[in-house]
């Protein structure tokens, strides 16, 4: 039995289709990025609610901004950068906004504790969100440049090349920049 190819088309090839008017290509790329998306919005912004809303946003940009699309691009830098510009400009919003501080908004995302667990488990428990909860921290207190750089290369596994379209820079930058945190 012989194996399709279009079975499994790339993300390239799903965004050819897409600029070309078949809708239906942009169904499997929100399948295959939404988790990393959400994943890397939550990473900037801390919130996942606010993850989940602005990933849909990135679909919706996805779909609208279509044409803008270079073929040939890798489609991971360009959905990444969408993302982080969107992830900037609610970050920006929310800074603005004077009736609740962005640390409390911050805060209203966190995922809650099990309560079930007991003893040793508890304990365990407590000590991984401590420790999730300082780089957490540590990281939403660096420039947003810099953290989205670092979330990319750290959390993404994007390359130096990827990471540089999708914040629009040379590689040796964000060699630089990841070079302030010890990332290799």
């Amino acid at each position: 039995m012989e194996s399709d190819p279009g079975a499994n088309p790339s993300d390239e090839d799903l965004m050819g289709r897409l600029q070309a008017g078949d809708d239906d290509a942009l169904a499997p790329l929100m399948h295959r990025w939404e988790t990393p998306v959400k994943r890397f919005i939550f990473r900037l912004i801390g919130n996942t609610a606010e993850a989940e809303d602005l990933a849909q946003e990135v679909f919706v940009r996805i779909y609208t901004k279509r044409g803008g699309y270079r073929p040939g691009a890798k489609f991971s830098s360009w959905c990444f950068a969408i993302a982080a510009n969107q992830a900037k400009n609610r970050l920006r919003w929310w800074k603005r906004r004077p009736n609740l501080s962005l640390n409390a908004w911050m805060e209203t995302g966190g995922d809650t504790a099990d309560q079930s667990a007991t003893g040793t488990e508890a304990s365990e428990g407590a000590v991984k969100r401590e420790r999730i909860a300082a780089v957490q921290t540590a990281v939403a207190a660096l420039p947003l440049e810099l953290r989205t750089a670092l979330v990319l290369f750290e959390y993404e596994h994007q390359t130096m090349g990827e990471i540089a379209a999708a914040l629009n820079c040379t590689p040796k930058a964000v060699e630089n920049r990841l070079l302030k945190f010890g990332a290799d």
